[in-house]
């Protein structure tokens, strides 16, 4: 019913409070999808996850940025959301709550999806309580690894990427 991808995002996002993570497992899935066929609310959904691993780093700028795009994306794509198991006008509500936090640049604490569907709910718990997690507690904000994970990565790749897609935007068309 639900792809496996987004269930491992709602696991690390719940779970582990992982944002990175959620943004990898995503952003893969998101990718697999033909071009034409890739879905928006994937795109929200990482820029969720990456908006709330920058406010919780102190970096407001890029976090207000991430939220913002992600309830423009997200509002769109209302019918698609709740597709998702997800209350889209509740999810709408929290993103605009946390972006006017992140403009008073409040600190970071934990939100939740709102998840309506109870098979995926119980999916989720049902993981978390085999690999011995608490669904719903908050981010341990003291684990440097968690926080700053992003930057302690191996970027090579992205890097390339990233050079290989500015020289094919720099093509021109025939």
């Amino acid at each position: 019913m639900y792809d496996r991808a987004y269930i491992d995002y709602l696991i690390y996002f719940h779970c582990e409070r992982d944002y990175f993570e959620c943004h990898e497992v995503l952003e893969e899935h998101w990718k697999s999808e033909a071009k034409n066929e890739r879905k928006t609310y994937w795109v929200g959904l990482i820029q969720i996850a990456v908006g709330l691993y920058h406010q919780r780093r102190g970096n407001f700028t890029g976090a207000l940025r991430m939220i913002s795009n992600s309830i423009q994306l997200l509002e769109n794509d209302q019918q698609d959301v709740n597709k998702l198991g997800l209350n889209s006008d509740e999810l709408v509500t929290i993103l605009n709550k946390r972006k006017s936090e992140i403009v008073n640049k409040q600190s970071y604490y934990s939100i939740n999806l709102p998840i309506i569907d109870k098979v995926l709910l119980k999916i989720c718990h049902n993981h978390c309580i085999d690999t011995k997690k608490i669904w719903g507690q908050a981010s341990d904000l003291s684990n440097e690894y968690l926080i700053n994970k992003h930057t302690k990565r191996n970027r090579t790749g992205v890097i390339n990427e990233r050079i290989k897609q500015l020289e094919l935007r720099k093509k021109p068309e025939i």
